[in-house]
């Protein structure tokens, strides 16, 4: 995924399923340098982790 598309997901409203390794995540925010993004897992667990957003699938 390019930093252009983690920002249009950001400001959409619409539930855009995510991926990363496999695992629905939501998108947190996009860090300051672009190339890392914070996720976190869709459910009930709030664990987050910094992510490359080159490994994040639209599916």
């Amino acid at each position: 995924m390019d930093q252009n598309r983690v920002k249009q997901i950001l400001s959409s409203s619409a539930d855009i399923d995510v991926k990363y390794n496999g695992a629905s995540v939501w998108i947190d925010e996009l860090k300051e340098d672009g190339k890392t993004a914070t996720v976190h897992l869709r459910g009930p667990m709030e664990e987050r982790s910094d992510v490359d957003i080159s490994e994040l699938v639209e599916d």
